[in-house]
C-alpha cells in the first residue's frame, strides 16, 4: 500500500467529512498518513496528534482507514511565535511515541512575512530539539529567485545550516514537497534525505521538476499530497485529500520506469527505513 508522507489533516477543510476522507483514502490504497502538525498558529502544532489518536483507536484502524502518524513543528512564517512555552511544548509533543517527526520546518523567503534571520533561528532552535529527541525532520524550503545579485538564497542558506548542525546527528529527514533543480537533490540526498514529490508534480509546467525526478534513485524518494492544497492536476482547483497520493505515484513511477505496485513498495520501505519501523506500516 501507499505511504501520504505529509497531509494536513487537521485542517478545517476537512471538518465536516474527515472519516469519510480518511475512509476513500483505504479504498485508493493508502495504508498510512503523515499527519503534519504546524498548525494555523504556532500553538496549534497539537491538533494533528489529537486526530491521530482520534483515529488510530478506531477498531478500522488499519482495516478501513490508514494508520496515522503525526508530526510537530513551527513553519517557517511562525518562527517569530517560537518563545520558550512555544518550543516546550514542541519538545512535549516530540517525545509522544504517535510523533514521528519535526516538521514542516525550514526556510521560504517566497512570501514576505518573517525575516529571514527569525526564520533561521527559528529553524536552528528547532534542530536543537529534534536531534535532542532523535526525530528526523520534514524541511520546507520555498526560494525566491535563490541568488539575487550575489545573495544567497533560502536553498544556500538551508544547506549551510544543515551542513553544520544536521548532518552530524545521522537522522536525516525529508524534502518536503521537493521542487529544487537536480544540484539540490543530490545535496539533499548526500545529507540523508528523502525526497517527496506532491500533486504538482503532474502538472503540464512541471516538466523540469518531473526531468529532476526521473533522474533520482529508486530508494530517495516518497510521494505526498501537502492535502488540502496541491491536488493533481486530474483534480486541480478542487481541495486535495490522501487518496489522490496514488495518483502522483503512478506519474513518478513512469518516470522512474518502474509500475505501481514497485512505486508503492519502494516508498513504503523507504519511509520506514527513514523512521527505522521494521515492518511496512499501514499493513
Amino acid at each position: 500500500m501507499l505511504i501520504d508522507s505529509h497531509a494536513h489533516l487537521d485542517s478545517e477543510r476537512y471538518a465536516d467529512d474527515r472519516a469519510a476522507m480518511l475512509r476513500r483514502a483505504w479504498e485508493a490504497g493508502v495504508g498510512t498518513v503523515l499527519a503534519i502538525g504546524i498548525g494555523e498558529q504556532a500553538d496549534g502544532m497539537h491538533r494533528a496528534l489529537d486526530i491521530c489518536r482520534q483515529f488510530n483507536a478506531l477498531p478500522t484502524s488499519g482495516a478501513g482507514i490508514p494508520r496515522l502518524y503525526a508530526s510537530a513543528g513551527i513553519y517557517p512564517h511562525n518562527t517569530h511565535e517560537a518563545n520558550d512555552a512555544v518550543l516546550d511544548k514542541l519538545d512535549c509533543l516530540l517525545s509522544e511515541p504517535e510523533v514521528i517527526a519535526c516538521g514542516e520546518i525550514g526556510l521560504d523567503y517566497y512570501h514576505e512575512g518573517t525575516p529571514h534571520p527569525v526564520q533561521r533561528l527559528g529553524l536552528l532552535r528547532q534542530l536543537e530539539i529534534a536531534a535532542a529527541r532523535k526525530r528526523p525532520i520534514l524541511i520546507h524550503c520555498r526560494p525566491k529567485g535563490d541568488v539575487a545579485e550575489g545573495t544567497p538564497g533560502a536553498w544556500d542558506d538551508l544547506f549551510e545550516i544543515l551542513e553544520e548542525h544536521w548532518r552530524p546527528t545521522g537522522l536525516g529527514g525529508i524534502m518536503h514537497c521537493f521542487g529544487g533543480a537536480l544540484e539540490q537533490a543530490q545535496r539533499s540526498l548526500d545529507l540523508g534525505f528523502l525526497l517527496s514529490f506532491a500533486g504538482n508534480l503532474t502538472y503540464p509546467k512541471s516538466q523540469p521538476l518531473r526531468d529532476v525526478a526521473a533522474k533520482l534513485p529508486l530508494d530517495g524518494v516518497l510521494v505526498e499530497t501537502d492535502a488540502p492544497w496541491l491536488a493533481p492536476a486530474a483534480h486541480r482547483g478542487q481541495r486535495n485529500e490522501p487518496a489522490w497520493v496514488a495518483q502522483t505515484a503512478q506519474v513518478l513511477a513512469g518516470l522512474l520506469g518502474v509500475d505501481e505496485e514497485e512505486i508503492a513498495s519502494a516508498t513504503t520501505k523507504n519511509f520506514n527505513r527513514l523512521f527505522r519501523f521494521r515492518v511496512d506500516v499501514g499493513n
